[in-house]
């Protein structure tokens, strides 16, 4: 029985060292990915992906390696996904920029002032930071609030008052901002067109010749409404009703677009 536990005992040993022989390390996917093996750097990279968990780094050096073997689509994926993780990822939010910019579709963005820079403040930070911030102005709102209530002179009692009116505001506000940047880290009713180019069509189903049907190209960001089985169609099991910055909504097959 002892032989038998140390033959078990020996063999795990020798996995675990195989295992470790043969681990992926971000150097390597670096290395390849500085000599120009961009195929073998993004094969590096998502195996890194997959052993680590979710990394806002490995996703912005994905999206490089994806964006230098001409994979538009794929980069802008890896951008949006590496900023879900790190709003303030600056260089994420550069390339994103840059790519989007090179890209065939520009289509209008229909959203309110206000849902765009309210967008824009929960893209600033992460949900946690947006909760030590809220927390913080919290307990400047108790400090004026007690300047108010203490305070002997009418001046510093009008600025504790309006003061404190004003930080629980703002407090309640950056409540609710970083409840939305944290949901916004968990949603996945966003995706990128993966495919080079696809047609959105009034209706979920293959498109006629009647039908009044939109071409949409790679690396186009949609949001995704609510999705149809379709069962009978030979291509896509599955059609997304997406809208696009807030425009009219229509629907696309499901297997052209990749959820972020």
């Amino acid at each position: 029985m002892r032989t038998i536990k140390k033959f078990i005992f020996s063999l795990t040993v020798a996995f675990a060292a195989t295992s470790s022989a043969y681990a992926v390390t971000p150097q390597e996917a670096d290395s390849a990915y500085n000599h120009e093996e961009f195929t073998k750097a993004i094969a590096l990279y998502t195996d890194l992906l997959y052993s680590e968990g979710p990394n806002p780094e490995l996703y912005y050096n994905l999206g490089n390696a994806h964006y230098r073997a001409g994979h538009t689509a794929q980069a802008v994926l890896a951008y949006e996904r590496a900023l879900r993780l790190n709003p303030s990822h600056t260089d994420a939010r550069t390339n994103l920029d840059f790519v989007n910019s090179r890209l065939e579709d520009k289509p209008a963005d229909n959203r309110s002032f206000l849902s765009l820079a309210h967008q824009g403040m929960v893209e600033s930070m992460s949900a946690n930071a947006w909760a030590w911030t809220a927390f913080v102005l919290f307990v400047l709102c108790c400090s004026s609030l007690a300047l108010y209530i203490f305070s002997g002179g009418v001046m510093m009692r009008k600025v504790g008052f309006f003061g404190a009116i004003v930080l629980a505001i703002v407090t309640i506000y950056s409540i609710f901002v970083a409840a939305d940047a944290a949901s916004r880290r968990n949603s996945h009713n966003e995706a990128i067109v993966a495919v080079p180019g696809t047609l959105l069509n009034s209706v979920p189903r293959q498109p006629k010749q009647t039908d009044k049907v939109v071409p949409l190209h790679e690396g186009t960001k949609i949001e995704i409404i609510d999705s149809v089985s379709t069962p009978d169609d030979p291509v896509s099991p599955r059609w997304y009703k997406i809208s696009i910055n807030g425009s009219s909504a229509a629907w696309v097959r499901s297997t052209d677009v990749e959820r972020i």
